[in-house]
């Protein structure tokens, strides 16, 4: 009878502290994972700058543009 009753009971007592716990580390792991998604999908000013040069190497925009996007990333 002890073996059904002790889990009941103490399911009951601490229910609720086990599912306040799972809730936290739920919210702990989705803030993990947001930061790290954040982190990941950060591009940093020297890419940009890059990504600016080629274009400029390609034609695809002009001296002017090139400095223009150069200058943003920069002073970003």
């Amino acid at each position: 009878m002890f073996q059904v009753v002790g889990p009941l009971v103490y399911l009951i007592v601490r229910g609720a502290g086990m599912g306040q716990r799972q809730a936290q580390a739920i919210k702990a792991a989705q803030e993990a994972q947001e930061n790290y998604i954040r982190d990941v999908a950060q591009v940093s000013p020297a890419d940009e700058i890059a990504k600016a040069k080629a274009l400029l190497d390609s034609g695809a925009i002009t001296q002017s543009e090139y400095e223009a996007l150069k200058a943003k990333h920069i002073n970003a």
